[in-house]
């Protein structure tokens, strides 16, 4: 695992600080899913817990310490960090009128009050469900490109009461109404005059969008999937900043998937399917477009790290 400070190994950092002066960089706890296990990496490395466990796109870790994640394609649960026994589940493809449907969950947030809100491809809404499994609330979304495994990926309620929802399929992201379910806002990520490339590696391209986030200046902060980049949306669909595939040196950016806005302001990203040589996970100062710190364990978790948070829990970050 290295932390990088102006792509410097953190094993050398103490060196060049003693002839350059100071290098600043942040050693980070982190929790992902990789090569079949779930996993809590403590700040340096180790592995402070763990639990076999199938691909996820999501990922929370709620205040009392428990994980919310997918179990399977269909299934959000609530995992007891403690016990490491499943406290609370809700299936999608046998509740509230899904029964016979393929659905697939790729996305899920614990809200304030208690419920939780989900995305059913498919079936092609979101939901909110109390812990009882009843539905409190339901938008319908629109979907041009309908299929269980793309029509959504990353979907996040907003303070205004709105969803904003990267629908992966549409290569395309839509902000509806929280009451009217009504599309506000909705931006096309753009192929930048390229044709498309299949596959999941760096040599792919598409507009798979998977994550966006809301900033506090109103942009739209977009992890473009297989675009390979990060880009920074107006309302007026401008875009003011971006990172593409290989504007970060010795690093190339493959699958954009974990996108994170620090308190320090810095944006963590996640890097998938970029193989051996790439970290998973790079942290950014979006001002110097510097990498203040990375993630390089692809022998441990593999070529499909979709999605992680950084620990402690901080309620002043942006996911």
């Amino acid at each position: 695992m290295y932390r990088r400070a102006s792509n410097v190994p953190v094993a050398f950092a103490s060196i060049f600080a003693a002839f350059f002066g100071s290098i600043a960089f942040a050693d980070h706890s982190v929790v992902l899913q990789g090569n079949g296990k779930l996993v809590i990496l403590a700040a340096g490395g180790s592995v402070q817990w763990e639990k076999p466990w199938k691909g996820i796109h999501d990922i929370h870790v709620l205040t009392n310490g428990n994980i919310m994640v997918q179990q399977g394609s269909d299934k959000v649960v609530e995992i007891d960090r403690n016990s490491k026994q499943i406290v609370w589940q809700y299936d999608s493809s046998k509740l509230n009128g899904n029964e016979g449907k393929k659905i697939e969950v790729h996305s899920f947030q614990p809200l304030e009050n208690g419920n939780v809100m989900i995305a059913e491809t498919t079936a092609k809404r979101i939901i909110e469900v109390n812990r009882a499994g009843e539905i409190q609330k339901t938008i319908d979304l629109k979907v041009n490109n309908p299929h269980p495994h793309t029509d959504t990926r990353l979907v996040r309620k907003l303070a205004s009461g709105n969803y904003l929802v990267c629908h992966e399929g549409d290569g395309c992201i839509r902000e509806y109404d929280g009451k009217s379910g009504d599309i506000v806002w909705e931006y096309e990520v753009p192929m930048f005059g390229r044709e498309a490339a299949p596959g999941h590696g760096p040599e792919s391209f598409g507009n798979k969008a998977f994550a966006a986030i809301r900033l506090s200046n109103g942009n739209t902060l977009i992890a473009t999937g297989n675009g390979h980049s990060v880009i920074e949306v107006t309302s007026s669909k401008e875009i003011v900043w971006k990172v593409e595939q290989n504007d970060l040196p010795d690093i190339t950016l493959a699958w954009v998937t974990t996108l994170e806005v620090l308190e320090n302001g810095n944006y963590v990203v996640g890097n998938c399917h970029a193989g051996p040589d790439n970290p998973l996970l790079i942290e950014i100062n979006p001002k110097t477009k510097a990498v203040v710190w990375t993630l390089d364990r692809f022998d441990d978790f593999g070529n499909a790290v979709s999605n992680s948070q950084v620990l402690p829990v901080n309620e002043n970050v942006l996911r």
